[in-house]
């Protein structure tokens, strides 16, 4: 028999939690625009006020069944990932993709996507769903599989964003890790040297004579980039580091060589500091970090913050008060082939100037399937490149207008890469079409929303629906 984890929700409350939200969905007056009720968001794009309530999903949240021999999880959509995490760990399993921000929901980065630094042998959240029931436009619940009758559905979901629907249920894969992580920050210098090890890693699968489980990196300058290889280690042979305080983990990765983290701790090492953009709220100085709260250091408390300036344009009309040039924001993450990641990054830097940058090789888990909105080159290595701050610009340029934001689009599409879209996006629909799965697209509109009920995926994504 089969060794399971007590879930957190039943079969029965699921199936009564989706008959109700089948009625509140057929309750909504025709026409009306639908959207989620949610308390937690990871998105960084404006969206228009609608007056309508969202669809509540409070009970979609918790964990059906872990399957500890068979290393499967059955979970519901709006599960973060920290709540996941918390229910497989104990037994030595976590999924194949943690997305780095403890908030993020298991439905949200299947149809947003998610990376990590297991998606150069694992891909991304969605490659290990086995199943999914997904709310569609036209009102049903649907199961959606790998080749059953809405296969169609199953592999045009991932990057779709809500516009096909909205995932209730996801099965998923789990891998077992071990208790600990042992992390070598490997100094790789310039962009075509950090490409070049980011290939050769890849690759072979190993360092140095040394086995690599999980890689990222971080650009400091142009001259200055480090790979940190992240490998299972059983044991500890000393006390593993603790960044959830006063020490700060990105900082670590100049100072240190090696070091050690439990797993629990490496899953979240880039929460506590939001990456590095706790900066911005004065949180990694170390009087204010003394008085700021240990339990306050999470992403999903800056992201409040940021939420709180964007209804007040406290941070712009401050700037303005005190002569200083106009911002534009600046959150993106896109990826271009390792390839061309050197081109990039010099592009980046000569022309938009964000320090650090984070860097994440992706490969596709599954030479053969596609992913039909969100197409990669099978037989490429691709690197995200992940950047969020803001930055100046010229005296007369508003930040509307998305001069740098544009630039970075037309370069990305250049160098035969692609962008995320839970930021800001400028891309006209005749060539957003061509990008995010065209015909595909416009063909799963047409069977699973026929009515227009959802809004669709370009007037969520850049305009702003």
């Amino acid at each position: 028999m089969a060794l399971t984890v007590t879930p957190t929700v039943t079969r029965s409350a699921y199936d009564r939690a989706v008959d109700a939200l089948v009625g509140q969905y057929r309750a909504l007056p025709a026409g009306a625009p639908v959207r989620l009720a949610k308390t937690t968001s990871n998105l960084f794009r404006a969206r228009s006020a609608t007056g309508t309530p969202g669809l509540d999903v409070a009970a979609f949240r918790g964990v059906l069944e872990v399957d500890v021999e068979a290393r499967t999880a059955d979970v519901l959509g709006m599960t973060t990932y920290e709540e996941l995490v918390a229910a497989t760990l104990p037994h030595g399993l976590v999924p194949l993709c943690v997305p780095q921000l403890r908030t993020i929901t298991l439905g949200g980065a299947v149809t947003g996507l998610g990376i990590e630094s297991a998606s150069w042998r694992n891909g991304c959240p969605h490659e290990s769903v086995l199943d999914l029931d997904v709310l569609t436009g036209d009102g049903r619940v649907v199961t959606a599989t790998l080749d059953n009758e809405h296969s169609a559905l199953f592999h045009g979901f991932p990057n779709s964003y809500g516009s096909l629907g909205y995932a209730l249920r996801l099965r998923i894969e789990l891998e077992p890790v071990t208790p600990f992580m042992a992390l070598r920050h490997v100094p790789c210098g310039d962009a075509a040297s950090l490409a070049t090890a980011i290939s050769d890693i890849t690759a072979s699968g190993s360092y140095d004579g040394t086995r690599v489980d999980y890689v990222d990196g971080t650009v400091f300058s142009a001259t200055e980039s480090y790979l940190t290889l992240a490998t299972y280690a059983e044991t500890a042979s000393r006390a593993p580091s603790d960044y959830t305080g006063e020490h700060i983990y990105y900082r670590s990765i100049q100072q240190r060589r090696t070091d050690l983290l439990t797993t629990h701790d490496y899953l979240w090492r880039w929460d506590t500091d939001w990456f590095w953009c706790s900066r911005a709220f004065g949180v990694q100085k170390p009087l204010v970090r003394r008085l700021w709260p240990t339990s306050k250091l999470r992403s999903d408390v800056y992201w409040k913050l940021v939420a709180l300036d964007r209804r007040t344009s406290f941070s712009a009309r401050l700037d303005s008060a005190r002569r200083r040039p106009a911002r534009e924001q600046v959150v993106q993450d896109v990826e271009v082939p390792v390839g061309a990641l050197s081109e990039f990054l010099d592009f980046f830097h000569r022309e938009v100037g964000i320090e650090p940058v984070w860097v994440c090789p992706l490969r596709q888990r599954d030479p053969g399937a596609t992913w039909s909105l969100y197409e990669l080159d099978p037989s490429v290595t691709y690197v995200n490149v992940g950047f969020w701050s803001t930055v100046p610009l010229p005296e007369g340029v508003t930040p509307a207008e998305g001069r740098v934001n544009r630039r970075i689009e037309r370069v990305v599409t250049e160098l035969g890469g692609k962008k995320s879209l839970y930021s800001t996006a400028f891309y006209p629909p005749e060539e957003f079409a061509r990008i995010y799965g065209g015909d595909a697209y416009s063909g799963l509109r047409a069977t699973y929303d026929p009515g227009g009920r959802l809004p669709d995926m370009w007037t969520k994504t850049v305009g702003r629906g």
